[in-house]
This record gives C-alpha cells, structure tokens and sequence, in this order.
C-alpha cells in the first residue's frame, strides 16, 4: 500500500496538525485530513519540564502521544530500586504501547518536552479503521528494534570512547528533526540527559564520561559550551570515532 503524504497548505488540515513533524514522518502521516480532524478533536498538546514523570511502569494505558519536541527518556525499574534507561524517543517518535493494557516501562522527559495526547480508545479505533495508520506504527515499532539492536552492539562491544562518540552522534542526528545534519555534516544542541544519566545508558561511570568528553573536545571532534551546550563541527569525524 502507498502511503500519501499530505498537503501542508491544504485548508482542511486542522492549524495544530500543518506544522507537526509528527504528522508528515510519524503515525498521523497516513490520515486523510478529515481523519486529521477527527482525531484533533480528541487531542491536546502539553509540554512537560524536564524530570517530568509521562508514564509509570506498569501503569495502565489511557493515553497516547507522538513527541513533538524535546527527548523522552524510558525506563526500567530493578527489584531493587535501581533505574536504568533503556531508550530514547525524540520527535516524531510515539509514546506509548498499543494493544497492551499496562506500560511495560517507565518514560520520563529528559529534557522539556511537548507531547501531542490523545485518548488510546480514540486511537485504537482509527488503527482498526485506518490501515496505513497501523502500518506506520509498525514501521516505527520497527525502526525503534533495529536502533535497539544497534545500541546493543555499542553497550557490548565498544570501547568508552566509541560509546561516547555514539551517543553524542545518535543525539545529533534525532534532537532536531528540521535539521539535516546529513546535508550540513554540522551539528548544535544541548546536551538532553546530565552526565550521571549518560554513565546510567551507557554502562560507564561519570568520571569515564567526562573523561571521554574531554578527549573528544581535545581532538576537535566536539566543541562544549557552558558546560551542556555542545557544536559537532564535523559529523562524519564523530562517526568515525564511534566505530559505525
């Protein structure tokens, strides 16, 4: 099936829907702009502060969301009280699990996020109705095992160096879905997760982050400023030294 990508001047789009990135590369992509309306009827738009529980582990399933702005970071809780980050979603990404009554994890926004909500009984009817819908989601599902396999092959059997240099490039590449950084081969961002939650994902300690961010921005390779504020002058160096 061929999907149709939608008129972003068409007058029935509804205004919240023109500009959303989530609706041209995400789930939304595959309405017809009747649909569109139908489902933003339903809709609302919120942006959470950085640190901001969106969904307990284990919590019941009323609400789903594709991320609009900012970097969703999911968890998983261990017996004994120790959390630990298990992925990251940025726009457009969906936040949520259909076909599930409860969260099999934790998502907090790791920076300040805008999240787009809506009901699960609205959008469980549309994935029924809707194929094309339901075959975006599956892509996404998709696309999120593949990053999920890759990231394995860097926990497992990268150096510091190359983890570092891994997330900082997979960090470059998602934050900002406007920017083609395949195009620049040049990137600027602020740095979404703390140092402690970096050692946290990537199976390090802080001192051996910080070390590697020091190496890094001593070769060239990274430019910091005020301390979270970070310039990847040359892309493809930095996936060099992540040993892609």
């Amino acid at each position: 099936m061929q999907e149709k990508r939608l008129d972003i001047h068409n007058s029935d789009t509804p205004a919240l829907c023109r500009a959303c990135e989530a609706r041209h590369n995400g789930i939304c992509g595959a309405l017809r702009p009747d649909e569109l309306l139908r489902l933003s009827r339903h809709t609302t738009t919120r942006t959470f502060p950085a640190g901001a529980q969106l969904i307990g582990e284990e919590e019941p399933v009323e609400t789903y969301a594709n991320v609009l702005r900012g970097v969703v970071k999911l968890t998983k809780m261990m017996a004994d009280g120790r959390q630990q980050i298990v992925g990251l979603q940025f726009a457009p990404d969906f936040v949520g699990r259909p076909f599930q009554d409860a969260s099999r994890v934790g998502a907090e926004a790791a920076s300040d996020v805008t999240l787009c909500i809506f009901p699960k009984g609205s959008l469980d009817a549309m994935l029924k109705e809707q194929p094309g819908m339901e075959h975006r989601l599956l892509r996404q599902s998709l696309n999120e095992l593949d990053e999920a396999r890759e990231w394995m092959l860097t926990l497992g059997r990268k150096t510091a160096e190359e983890k570092v240099a891994s997330f900082l490039y997979m960090i470059a590449c998602h934050i900002d879905p406007s920017n083609d950084v395949a195009e620049s081969n040049r990137a600027q961002f602020d740095l979404p997760l703390t140092r402690a939650d970096i050692a946290d994902f990537l199976g390090l300690t802080i001192e051996t982050v910080s070390r590697q961010l020091t190496k890094l921005r001593k070769s060239g390779a990274l430019e910091i400023e005020a301390n979270r504020r970070l310039t990847i002058p040359d892309m493809a160096t930095l996936k060099e030294i992540s040993g892609s």
